[in-house]
């Protein structure tokens, strides 16, 4: 009984600090948010550019002192989210700033590699291998050993198989229904390479959860403005347990990155979407 109250006495003064913290949080100026949130990225204390310290400013209150503190999501899944996008954008020297910053507030290195990998079926071998090369120079100048733990789960044998699974929980047929009217081969082997090279050979590796691969997927396909393949991706994430508020606040996480039309195009999107007609697979 003794240890049942001390228990609760501890749980009610962890609720009061984290209450106080965060009614001080809602007390700060966009300017003290930025400074807080940027030390904690960055390990370093926020200050302006020689060269352009108006358009700067501009910048950093926006990104740290405003954007951080709308919707739900962790500073672990706001820097993963922007370091997708940099990743689908090509822009290496942010890229790098923020691989950091995603590793400073707690992801692992597997998390954001595992974040980068998946971005190849969307963006190509080509610019994925690009933000590999960013990533694996950032691993290297924090002394850790490359390379990092295989995350695989499946076999030549079973690939086809455990890809088509996963992707038909969160999709179905759509693809193979899509693509009927092509004439053969295509009309099988366009379907087949989609399940295999990305459900196959990335969504069933460790790493990352299926709900943080879904909401990733949507932050890319948002990035590249790939709207025909939006709606279906709003759905899928809504099955794997991402509600409309986790996407919209995935989307303004992205406008400093990628700019506003874009991210306003997939926010329109998840408005228009009827979730009552989802039910989460995983939650």
């Amino acid at each position: 009984m003794k240890f049942f109250k001390y228990v609760l006495a501890l749980h009610l003064i962890l609720f009061s600090t984290f209450a106080q913290a965060q009614e001080k949080e809602k007390q700060m100026t966009r300017e003290e948010r930025a400074d807080k949130v940027y030390e904690e990225l960055f390990a370093a204390k926020r200050s302006g550019s020689p060269t352009d310290p108006e358009f700067m400013e501009i910048l950093q209150r926006l990104i740290f002192g405003e954007v951080f503190y709308v919707g739900e999501l962790s500073p672990q899944d706001r820097e993963l989210i922007t370091v997708v996008s940099l990743t689908t954008m090509q822009t290496l020297p942010q890229l790098k700033a923020h691989i950091n910053a995603a590793l400073n507030v707690g992801n692992t290195p597997l998390q954001v590699r595992e974040s980068i990998y998946l971005a190849a079926p969307f963006i190509g071998f080509p610019r994925t291998l690009n933000a590999v090369g960013v990533f694996n120079e950032v691993i290297k100048e924090r002394g850790i050993n490359l390379p990092l733990e295989n995350m695989a789960t499946i076999t030549e044998e079973n690939r086809f198989e455990k890809g088509l699974a996963l992707q038909k929980e969160l999709y179905g047929d759509e693809v193979k229904q899509a693509m009927q009217a092509l004439p053969e081969p295509y009309q099988t082997e366009v379907p087949d390479m989609l399940t295999k090279f990305c459900f196959s050979d990335f969504y069933t590796r460790n790493g990352l959860t299926l709900q943080q691969k879904e909401l990733l997927s949507l932050v890319i396909l948002t990035t590249l403005g790939a709207e025909k393949q939006i709606p279906a991706h709003i759905i899928g994430n809504l099955k794997a347990g991402n509600d409309k508020n986790r996407q919209l606040a995935a989307m303004v996480q992205t406008i400093p990155y990628i700019g506003l039309p874009n991210a306003l195009a997939t926010i329109n999107l998840i408005k228009e979407t009827k979730i009552e007609n989802y039910k989460p697979i995983y939650e």
